[in-house]
């Protein structure tokens, strides 16, 4: 019979302040694969668990900027003057309106808003996927009936099995010491 390697270690706590104390705990013990769940927002754990800003706008940006940058080409080509010996479904359409000269940027401006809000809006959208590895059709930590209650009314520090200072028993008897009113190990069978 094989062992079943685990998946996470997951504690339980009762209330936001234990789990405020906890996650700091647990940072600074030096955990890097770990993350805190609760049934509700808890305004500024992202300090208590060391967490980075998100680069997510500097995601938005840059497909803003590419955004811009698309509908600029696109308005100056479409307003391109016409170059002989270039195919015709390749030729830009001149096309005089009111007198103006063929490319105006004034008079584009809601194209390249557009499609600069377009591009960010898809890359925003894109990004937050990528970045909370979603979609995930399977997390093992669903498969514990303890678990479940984090949307209802408990709150729970996982520590994953691939963190580097991972090891069952030595992460129990840490968890243990947090005052965890309970600490089980999830597998991923």
């Amino acid at each position: 019979m094989t062992d079943i390697k685990p998946f996470a270690m997951i504690a339980e706590f009762e209330d936001v302040g234990a789990i405020v104390k906890a996650a700091e705990s647990v940072r600074d013990e030096g955990y890097l694969h770990w993350d805190v769940h609760s049934p509700m927002p808890i305004h500024g754990i992202n300090v208590p668990m060391g967490l980075r800003p998100t680069i997510l706008p500097w995601i938005t940006l840059v497909h803003g900027i590419v955004g811009l940058l698309v509908g600029l080409l696109l308005v100056w080509w479409i307003n391109a003057k016409t170059v002989t010996g270039v195919p015709t479904p390749f030729q830009g359409y001149e096309y005089l309106v009111s007198g103006k000269p063929l490319f105006s940027l004034p008079a584009n401006i809601p194209i390249l808003f557009e499609l600069t809000v377009l591009f960010a809006a898809i890359g925003t959208l894109l990004g937050m996927l990528g970045l909370n590895k979603l979609p995930m059709l399977h997390n093992p930590l669903f498969q514990s009936d303890r678990f479940r209650r984090v949307t209802a009314d408990r709150f729970f520090i996982v520590i994953e099995a691939d963190d580097p200072k991972f090891e069952v028993d030595e992460t129990q008897n840490f968890l243990n010491s947090l005052g965890a009113s309970a600490v089980e190990v999830v597998t991923d069978d």
